[in-house]
């Protein structure tokens, strides 16, 4: 069969779902990954075809993504800030957010001269797409990433092994730590935070796939996470270490207050590419 007529086909099963724009971007992506081929490829040469084998897995995999399956999990990787990250059921799909609070931390750290010397800890780290991004743009940082989960670790460790970068990974329950037992200058974290109440407002795709462990905490004690960090934080940053949060976007002002009452200084919250209050971060 040709690709451009399956092509066709692909988007108009996926419509029912999809927008039309996504359906086809998940249709290039695939070309790409499973094919070798770009956009470019199939338009200089509109009579390429697919084998019968080829068919097969690319049905298989629309099937997949009719029942909302995320293609970052079908096609097992994904790109943040620049880099491709291994990603799997055992770890959230690294949302571009994140990458403009990785951002603020590199570029938000100029004085600091070719960031010698300097101690980095991500807690709950996931994929790694933190602690290896900061990683491969501060190469002369000693990077340490913390997770709950041995499954997320495993995945994370490919990655920095795939972009030759040297994070010390450590299993940890962060809720059950009293002391981190070294000092860091930055503290990162993209801690759980979506309220059960706001379950509604997620995509099934999301919900149905995506660890609740690293989404969710109960309404009643929707800071639990920024609690317990920006605690440990008051105790192993450095003076003028930095502490940097990715947040709820309805819990800005709670959050300033959180930290103002812990006496953090500096507070500053900034919103993300799509408007919403995303970010923050705190001085000790």
């Amino acid at each position: 069969m040709k690709i451009k007529e399956y092509r066709s086909q692909f988007i108009q099963a996926l419509l029912p779902i999809y927008d039309e724009g996504e359906a086809e971007s998940f249709f290039y992506l695939i070309l790409e990954e499973k094919q070798q081929l770009k956009r470019i490829d199939l338009a200089l040469d509109p009579k390429l075809i697919f084998l019968e084998e080829e068919l097969a897995l690319w049905n298989s995999i629309l099937e997949q993504l009719k029942l909302e399956i995320p293609i970052q999990y079908l096609l097992g990787s994904t790109s943040f800030y620049g880099l491709d990250f291994e990603v799997n059921e055992n770890v959230l799909i690294p949302r571009p957010e994140t990458e403009e609070l990785v951002e603020w931390i590199i570029k938000g750290n100029p004085k600091i001269e070719g960031f010698k010397d300097l101690k980095i800890l991500d807690i709950g780290t996931g994929s790694g797409c933190i602690a290896i991004s900061l990683a491969k743009n501060m190469p002369n940082a000693k990077v340490y990433a913390i997770d709950i989960s041995e499954k997320a670790l495993a995945t994370a460790k490919k990655n920095a092994l795939l972009h030759k970068v040297d994070v010390t990974f450590i299993t940890q329950n962060i809720l059950e730590t009293e002391d981190l037992k070294q000092q860091f200058d930055i503290i990162v974290s993209n801690p759980p935070y979506v309220r059960n109440l706001e379950k509604q407002e997620i995509k099934k795709n999301v919900l149905d796939n995506e660890p609740h462990l690293a989404l969710f905490v109960e309404d009643n004690d929707a800071l639990l996470f920024y609690k317990k960090i920006a605690t440990l934080a008051q105790k192993n940053l450095l003076e003028n270490g930095q502490l940097f949060f990715e947040i709820n976007q309805y819990l800005g002002k709670e959050t300033i207050t959180l930290l103002e009452k812990m006496n953090f200084k500096n507070i500053e919250l900034r919103k993300d590419i799509y408007g919403n209050d995303r970010m923050i971060r705190g001085t000790i």
